[in-house]
């Protein structure tokens, strides 16, 4: 029961005891941002948010996702410590306000925002995530993606080749994966969490077994060589990690679908710990065993 006396649901208790998204914009606005150099001029800034590709060209940079506003003034220096080229291109995996936000003070640059169509269309109007019990503001017409596409799409600068390819409903119905050709760079988005538990977004299109599709698609889509950039948790990993993450969520999966089976309630469920042999090395960062658990539990059936 809040303060106020009235009764709340399972997600707004939990928001409301965790304030997840004000936890993360304040940790964001004074958090320092770590540079990791990667082949063929890219690297990768950790520290807003999700984490953030960063292409450098002679005559500009590309970043893959944007992090968060309040982090413009660690996020600009990192940018200008890199080289003195503006941003020309932004590419948002999806519409999350940790990869999106940002977009708002890179408009000044005027750079092309690139994005999958339901991204544009999430990011246009305001949007209610039940579990974080929280509403998001549309972003000024400035920064909303301006160029978007519904399956696939090749941007070509240079001599670098960027393509791009939407999941199908995963962690959201608006990610994609964002690999930098030359360098075989893979950013995967939040469809990849390394490390820790991941959100999952029921309230625009996500779901567990979505979430597993786009893991097998991601080892699908890699090699031994083959640099993963995660969405959050440590952002540099490779096809090992990706394998390690896909095994984590059918487990878990499997676990609770069984328990489910059995007549179980949600609190009972969570209760039981079916994430306990994962909890260790999984389980330290804002989702925790708990919440993710019931994540799990709400998009599996019971058949």
């Amino acid at each position: 029961m809040a303060a106020t006396g009235v009764w709340l649901t399972p997600s707004q208790a939990f928001a409301a005891a965790q304030g997840i998204v004000d936890r993360i914009k304040a940790a964001a606005a004074e958090a320092p941002i770590t540079v990791h150099r990667l082949r063929g001029d890219v690297a990768v800034l950790e520290g807003s948010g999700g984490n953030i590709v960063v292409l450098l060209r002679p005559d500009g940079k590309l970043l893959v996702d944007a992090g968060i506003s309040v982090s413009q003034r660690q996020l600009g220096a990192a940018l200008a410590a890199l080289g003195p080229q503006p941003v020309t291109h932004v590419i948002n995996t999806h519409w999350h306000f940790d990869h999106a936000n940002g977009n708002e003070w890179l408009s000044r640059f005027s750079p092309t925002i690139i994005a999958h169509e339901n991204t544009r269309r999430h990011l246009s109007s305001m949007q209610r995530v039940e579990d974080w019990d929280f509403d998001f503001a549309p972003l000024p017409p400035a920064a909303l993606p301006g160029e978007v596409f519904a399956a696939e799409h090749t941007l070509t600068l240079k001599g670098n080749t960027i393509s791009m390819r939407h999941y199908g409903p995963a962690h959201t119905d608006s990610d994609i994966a964002v690999r930098l050709v030359e360098a075989d760079i893979l950013h995967v988005g939040d469809t990849f969490w390394n490390g820790v538990y991941p959100f999952i977004d029921y309230s625009t299109g996500g779901s567990i077994d979505g979430s597993i599709r786009a893991a097998e698609a991601n080892l699908a889509a890699t090699n031994d060589r083959t640099v993963v950039i995660a969405g959050h948790g440590a952002p540099v990993s490779n096809r090992a990690g990706l394998l390690a993450y896909r095994d984590m969520l059918v487990g878990i999966r499997d676990r609770v679908a069984a328990l489910k089976r059995q007549g179980m309630s949600v609190t009972e469920i969570v209760a039981a710990k079916p994430t306990a042999d994962w909890d260790a090395n999984w389980g330290g960062f804002v989702i925790d065993p708990a919440f993710f658990t019931r994540l799990v539990a709400h998009g599996v059936s019971d058949a």
